[in-house]
């Protein structure tokens, strides 16, 4: 409690008056400090020379701390401006002494005057008195955190970089630290909310054109879904692929919908009777996310250069360098600059779709809204699976235009999706040619920035290897029983599609040549600039398909966490010690036929103890990998963060993702933090052991699991549990083994 009522208060218990001094003058140079001196129990001593300095607690405030009795005799003192340079006299406040009685300054005290050469200039201070009463149970907490936060650390000395070849912590073999030699003994269940593993196609966005309980036929166009069918729009798409006006189509198309009373509004086939424009009866077609046609004015809080903050989608879930970078290309970037289709290129088998969902993820962990739009699962929803090669020649005119049929479909709804709120778009074909290139540019005219991405492989091996898991993975063939006939008829449509393919050369484009195994591979950047595609370039030169694991843990079990204490930096508790030298032995064994594997660990001793017995592997040290900085909540129990910030507590407790501690971080602020992390992961070849914390693991498990920003801070993540994630060309299997309960 503060103000008179703290001396007031009976002394239960031992309370004690923890009673602050303060003084705040912005003006003061950094020659003055400004000192308190007087009677006991403050100082003990009117001699100057003997002043006791007060603590800079911000740019112009100074404070001064202690604890006395509630029943405390009264005080007298004073304050005093001492210079840095000793021969300068000290410069002591005007006026007569000050007088503390039960915590509180008596009389009026808001201001304290000091006479600057003689008496020509008054340098005046704020003065802020402030008395709690805390127990001695809290006295005593505070002053074991602070015993813990000074006490020696027993890494001190091990460097960054280190390698030992002999434990550092007696690891000596034994029964509670030998473990079974069959590791898939100690192997337990992944949380239920993981998502499975699968064909990387069946993981893009629903087809939502595609996807119809209804049609509509209005004049010469079908709608279903808003969606024209291949019988009525085939002239229009011979005619956007031979290089005619796409805008003349849509035009046309647009007057016809508005004259037979259907104006669109984008959701999924629910038909409304609404006023036609000239007051009739006509239908609201409802199909789908956004409303490519409702007025500009509709749009909330549109600034005058078209940038809107009004949706909750219109930035980024992100923090530091992401947001500040999305703000900057709304400001200052043109309209279609602010959403961004990347193209896929390439012939079938060379991993695009994989390229597609790899990147997906790191842009969606990254905070943007982002969403893969796969055209064979648009072909297969409408004309269905059991396409033999022959529809994918170039001399089947009705193989052409179904399959640019639905590579239109696919390209309006992430357009509509756009509208919507998204940010980038995943675009995954073949889009082997000039033609439907050309079509896919003209369709994103004033709506989104294209940016083609080639992939480009001549290993004839890797080819053979993706053409077989695409046999046995890709529902086209799901109903094939016969494996080589499916082989055969794949193989058929390879060449049907290498007849006519055309390497892009328009445009902005990004060229993967032969980047599979990530070496010896080629990266070509034509027309890339601003943060996003920046970004990409950079992930996709660390990216490759090298099969390796990767293994994450929290350290063990420390003090802090014994004590329910967030934060700190403790040593391991003697379970958290037993637990190091388990995972030591895993390691020895799960990792035995692995000589270039690397340990990583975070700057706070309890990981770094953690890793200590492990043998024969370089231990890296990353300050990214600290745990999440809690700020002035360091050291406490959550029950006494609800006690004493009971508005932040509840802050947290709605919003854990966005919500900051106080002088800490917040998970946005970690995930940023983590991305130099995320590359280095992508970029090595060899496994790598990372022994962090709970928040930061959570992060970066998050970007292997593929799961949304707002599930981050609850991902269960216990201690003395190993996750492992496999890397490789199937993409990413996770596997959870438990060594301790």
């Amino acid at each position: 409690m503060g103000g008179e009522g703290a001396a007031a208060e009976a002394w239960h218990g031992g309370a004690q008056l923890y009673v602050s001094l303060k003084m705040e003058n912005a003006l003061i140079s950094g020659d003055l400090v400004p000192h308190v001196y007087g009677s006991e129990p403050i100082i003990g001593t009117w001699d100057p020379s003997r002043a006791l300095a007060m603590e800079r607690e911000l740019a112009s405030m100074w404070v001064l701390s202690f604890v006395v009795p509630p029943d405390h005799e009264t005080l007298d003192f004073k304050f005093l401006l001492k210079p840095k340079d000793a021969e300068t006299p000290c410069i002591i406040e005007e006026g007569p002494t000050r007088l503390l009685t039960g915590g509180m300054l008596e009389g009026d005290v808001r201001v304290a005057l000091f006479k600057l050469n003689g008496d020509d200039e008054v340098l005046e201070f704020g003065v802020v008195n402030k008395a709690d009463l805390v127990s001695p149970l809290e006295l005593a907490a505070s002053w074991r955190v602070y015993k813990e936060n000074f006490q020696p650390s027993k890494v001190r000395g091990i460097p960054d970089i280190s390698i030992n070849v002999t434990p550092t912590n007696g690891a000596e073999e034994g029964s509670a630290v030998t473990l079974e030699l069959d590791l898939e003994h100690y192997v337990v269940p992944s949380p239920p909310t993981a998502p499975p593993n699968g064909y990387a196609a069946n993981l893009a966005a629903t087809p939502a054109s595609v996807i119809q309980t209804e049609a509509l036929l209005t004049n010469d166009i079908l709608l279903s879904d808003g969606i024209q069918s291949p019988s009525s729009v085939s002239a229009k798409l011979e005619d956007c692929t031979n290089h005619k006006n796409i805008e003349a189509w849509a035009t046309d198309s647009s007057k016809k919908i508005q004259n037979s009373g259907l104006i669109e509004s984008k959701s999924v086939g629910t038909f409304t009777p609404m006023q036609k424009l000239d007051g009739q009866k006509g239908l609201f077609v409802d199909r789908g996310v956004g409303s490519s046609m409702l007025p500009k004015s509709a749009s909330a809080c549109s600034l005058a250069s078209g940038f809107s903050f009004g949706s909750a989608k219109t930035m980024p879930e992100a923090a530091g360098a992401v947001a500040a970078a999305a703000v900057a290309d709304c400001l200052h970037g043109s309209k279609e600059d602010r959403k961004l289709a990347i193209v896929l290129v390439g012939l079938p088998a060379r991993g695009k779709t994989f390229t597609a969902v790899k990147l997906t993820r790191y842009l969606r962990w990254l905070g943007h809204e982002t969403r893969h739009f796969n055209v064979g699962k648009y072909r297969r929803l409408k004309l269905g699976a059991n396409q033999s090669a022959d529809f994918f020649r170039d001399d089947n005119p009705e193989g052409i235009e179904a399959r640019n049929e639905v590579a239109a479909l696919a390209m309006e709804d992430m357009i509509d999706w756009m509208n919507g709120g998204g940010q980038v778009g995943m675009f995954d074909a073949t889009n082997s040619t000039r033609k439907r290139r050309y079509m896919l540019m003209k369709m994103a005219e004033g709506n989104c920035k294209i940016i083609f991405l080639e992939t480009i492989c001549n290993d004839p091996n890797i080819i053979e290897r993706n053409i077989r898991l695409k046999i046995q993975q890709s529902p086209d063939y799901a109903e094939q029983l016969d494996y080589e006939a499916g082989l055969e008829d794949f193989k058929e449509r390879l060449i049907n599609y290498e007849k006519v393919y055309e390497p892009v050369g328009e445009g902005s484009y990004i060229k993967m040549i032969d980047m599979v195994k990530g070496q010896d591979g080629q990266l070509q950047v034509n027309n890339i600039s601003g943060y996003l595609p920046g970004r990409i370039v950079f992930f996709l030169v660390n990216s490759h398909l090298t099969p390796r694991p990767i293994l994450l843990t929290r350290h063990g079990e420390s003090l802090h966490n014994v004590r329910g204490r967030v934060g700190g930096d403790t040593v391991l508790s003697e379970t958290g010690e037993l637990y190091a030298k388990k995972l030591a032995n895993f390691i020895e064994k799960r990792l035995k036929c692995e000589k270039t594997a690397t340990i990583w660990t975070s700057t706070l001793q309890r990981t770094i103890l953690t890793a200590s017995p492990i043998v024969g592997f370089p231990k890296i040290q990353w300050r990214a990998l600290d745990e999440i900085n809690s700020g002035v909540c360091d050291g406490m129990t959550y029950e006494e963060i609800k006690k004493i910030m009971p508005e932040e507590f509840e802050s947290r407790k709605k919003d854990k993702l966005r919500s900051r501690y106080p002088r800490g971080e917040s998970y946005l602020d970690v995930i940023q933090r983590l991305e130099p992390v995320i590359i280095e992961l992508e970029r090595q070849r060899a496994p790598v052991v990372v022994i962090s914390h709970q928040a930061v693991l959570r992060a970066l498990y998050a970007y292997f699991a593929d799961r949304p920003l707002r599930e981050v801070p609850e991902i269960e993540m216990p201690l003395h549990t190993i996750i492992e994630i496999q890397m490789g060309v199937t993409g990413v299997e996770k596997k959870r083994y438990k060594l301790m309960d």
